[in-house]
């Protein structure tokens, strides 16, 4: 995972944080220019098998139906 800072302009994206993802308190942002790599985390805490297999689950649960926000 890295830590990345924007070189040119760039924009919040509310899709992906108010309609994919309702109550998440992460922000995604959009931007047409490149990002630079500012740091390296390395001790961030990956994600248990038990909770990969529950988002996995709940992907499959959607279906083909499932409507892609973009």
């Amino acid at each position: 995972m890295y830590v990345v800072e924007p070189t040119g302009e760039f924009e919040n994206d509310p899709n992906v944080t108010d309609k994919k993802f309702p109550g998440n308190p992460t922000r995604s942002y959009r931007s047409t220019e490149p990002l630079r790599i500012v740091a390296e985390v390395a001790d961030w805490t990956r994600q248990t098998p038990e909770a990969l297999k529950m988002w996995r689950d709940r992907l499959a649960a959607m279906g083909d139906d499932a409507e892609i926000i973009n």
